[in-house]
């Protein structure tokens, strides 16, 4: 097997990474000139203006891609994890419980995951929506057709999840390669036909275009950062291909098909002006948009696909850090823990992409409401980033507000510029991140007032053990494991055993989970084993938020401990709480009502935990909030 340093490796890696990470910010030349340059904004295909977007373009790609994420934030990485819930675990535990910061830092987490998924319905909805209007472009005799076709992409991608991208997901690398090697040989072939455009390369173009132009150069900012969305994408995608392949396939591949066709596609306007309806597809002859369409809905859908993923990994990381209630979570490769299905998550992200799709009508309509997720995005990245530059790397006050301060300068102007567009689209991705915050501020303050209630008449454990064994009760054969929440309280499905069966197994034990705020946990951290006495254990299952939970497999590793488990000898006790919400609660009443039918419906423990089924046994408690 190759090293993970291996030439043969990090090529692989590389490819790898043009596919999945690169997929997103690819396809964003199929719509961010002809939105700069749309109607609403008013401005004119001249030289300057063409010269002055297309520096804008070009130094926002090198600025915020290449340097933003590609140099800085790409270091602040969780165990080698990346991603906006691994940025918001490491800079949780870096602030600490006790500080002030620790609210303020999960609930910009929150808002950050909860802006991924406004962002992971656009992408889909605007890229194949973009991809399909080129038929338009080859004959407008087709333009009835682009909305179905568009929502039956959608609707096939979407039903093809259950199965896992392991089969066709080798393909990825190599089609979007061939995307980028098309991008720029598009764009050289408009360069050299119009060299002028050039000029671009000066970044007092874009300076310039933005003082010409005044109010209405702001409001083009927010089509520009058309331009770098998905730039998310290289945080997110770190644990998967690493930093060395995602710098090559950025710097090598991605980066300069990028810019060459953003070139290309200014040339292409000096030459022809009345470009501006479609600059991409207008690249080419007549004879070459079909072919061109068909390319670019391949490259679309290899877009979605990496953003259908995200909101997977992203709701996968969300349920272990206690963000959102147990969900069912279907693994699609034996090899690959990464690849995973969650069923709730795709169809309700379905259901919200294809509202999108025949709610906006069109890319252009849908361009308002992409901008300000992405940018609202990257602006929590770099608030995050910098607690964990001052508090986990302890460097300099102002060497921190330097490093992040230049970045959010960016954003702040990128973010206010696409909030103009507010009413006309960009109050899509806001609603569905206020919800999405809404449910996880609700989801865990509800747990806490149930733990807290809990704890309330909890019994200690080391006083109900001494108690029970001055006159034991009677021990029957077999292993009864009783899974025991975080605290020192006697769990309630034991008090229930007790006094219901007047028994206790002759060897008992108490299994506590613990979730770390690292990606992964390594085995020989796994499990830890304690002794209570009279064949009393204390056994601690340690998770990091990417670890598949599997008590079985977890178990096997206490036998070094001298506690061997046989499954079919063990029985697993399960306290099973009704939540009740009352007036004058710990939330306000619907709120409470919202906690209780996401506890009702969450996914049950034992399947969420992979304990075998005929080996469970459930008792119910009722517990008031």
């Amino acid at each position: 097997m190759a090293s993970p340093s291996s030439p043969g490796r990090v090529a692989a890696l590389t490819i790898g990474a043009i596919g999945i990470v690169y997929g997103d910010i690819g396809t964003s030349p199929l719509y961010a000139m002809k939105e700069v340059f749309s109607e609403g904004h008013g401005i004119a295909a001249t030289m300057e203006n063409v010269a002055g977007v297309v520096s804008l373009i070009f130094w926002a790609l090198t600025l915020i891609v290449s340097l933003k994420y590609v140099t800085l934030v790409l270091r602040a990485d969780n165990r080698g994890e990346g991603g906006i819930m691994a940025l918001t675990a490491l800079a949780m535990s870096s602030v600490t419980s006790r500080s002030r910061w620790h609210y303020p830092v999960m609930l910009m987490g929150m808002v950050g995951a909860g802006l991924m998924y406004g962002d992971g319905v656009i992408t889909p909805a605007i890229s194949v929506l973009s991809a399909i209007e080129g038929l338009q472009v080859a004959t407008p005799v087709l333009q009835p057709f682009v909305l179905p076709l568009t929502v039956t992409i959608l609707v096939l991608l979407y039903s093809l999840q259950r199965k896992g991208t392991g089969g066709i997901g080798k393909w990825f690398g190599p089609v979007m390669l061939v995307w980028f090697m098309v991008l720029a040989g598009l764009g050289i072939f408009n360069i050299v036909r119009n060299p002028d455009i050039l000029v671009a390369l000066n970044p007092w173009h874009a300076v310039d275009f933005l003082l010409r132009n005044g109010w209405l150069g702001y409001l083009v900012l927010g089509a520009v950062v058309l331009a770098v969305t998905g730039a998310e994408a290289l945080y997110a995608d770190m644990g998967h291909f690493g930093k060395r392949p995602m710098r090559l396939a950025w710097f090598l591949v991605a980066f300069p098909a990028l810019a060459l066709n953003y070139f290309g596609q200014g040339a292409l306007l000096l030459s022809n002006p009345g470009a501006v309806s479609n600059p991409f597809y207008q690249q080419v002859a007549a004879w070459g948009v079909l072919p061109l369409v068909v390319l670019s809905t391949i490259a679309t859908v290899i877009a979605s696909q990496a953003a259908i993923s995200a909101a997977f990994s992203i709701t996968q990381q969300a349920i272990s850090l206690g963000f959102v209630p147990r969900m069912r979570v279907v693994y699609t490769s034996d090899r690959e823990i990464g690849q995973i299905y969650i069923p709730l998550v795709n169809w309700l992200q379905l259901t919200a992409v294809v509202l999108a799709v025949v709610g906006f009508g069109s890319s252009s309509a849908l361009a308002s409401a992409y901008g300000i997720a992405a940018t609202a995005t990257m602006l929590t990245t770099t608030i995050l980033t910098f607690f964990v530059v001052r508090y986990r790397w302890k460097l300099p006050l102002l060497l921190c507000w330097a490093a992040t301060g230049f970045f959010f300068i960016f954003d702040i102007t990128l973010f206010s510029a696409t909030s103009m567009k507010l009413l006309s689209g960009g109050w899509f991705p806001l609603l569905v991140s206020f919800l999405m915050v809404t449910i996880m501020l609700t989801w865990r303050k509800g747990r806490e007032l149930l733990f807290e209630n809990l704890k309330k008449q909890a019994i200690p454990l080391a006083d109900f053990l001494e108690s029970v064994f001055i006159s034991p009760p009677q021990r029957v054969e077999g292993t009864g494991v009783f899974f025991r929440p975080e605290g020192d309280g006697v769990p309630h499905a034991l008090l229930h055993n007790l006094v219901h069966n007047k028994v206790l197994h002759e060897r008992t034990v108490f299994l506590t989970v613990f979730d770390a705020d690292i990606p992964m946990v390594p085995d020989s951290e796994r499990v830890e084993v304690i002794g209570l006495g009279h064949e009393c254990y204390q056994v601690n299952i340690h998770y990091g938020f990417k670890d598949e939970r599997d008590i079985p497999r977890a178990l096997r590793l206490c036998e070094p401990d001298g506690l061997a488990f046989d499954m079919m000898q063990t029985s697993f006790f399960i306290s099973r709480q009704t939540v009740i919400s009352r007036v004058g609660g710990g939330m306000a009443l619907w709120r409470e009502a919202v906690f209780a039918a996401m506890y009702r419906n969450a996914r049950d423990a034992a399947d969420y935990f992979q304990v075998p089924t005929n080996r469970v046994i459930e008792l119910g408690t009722q517990v008031e909030i």
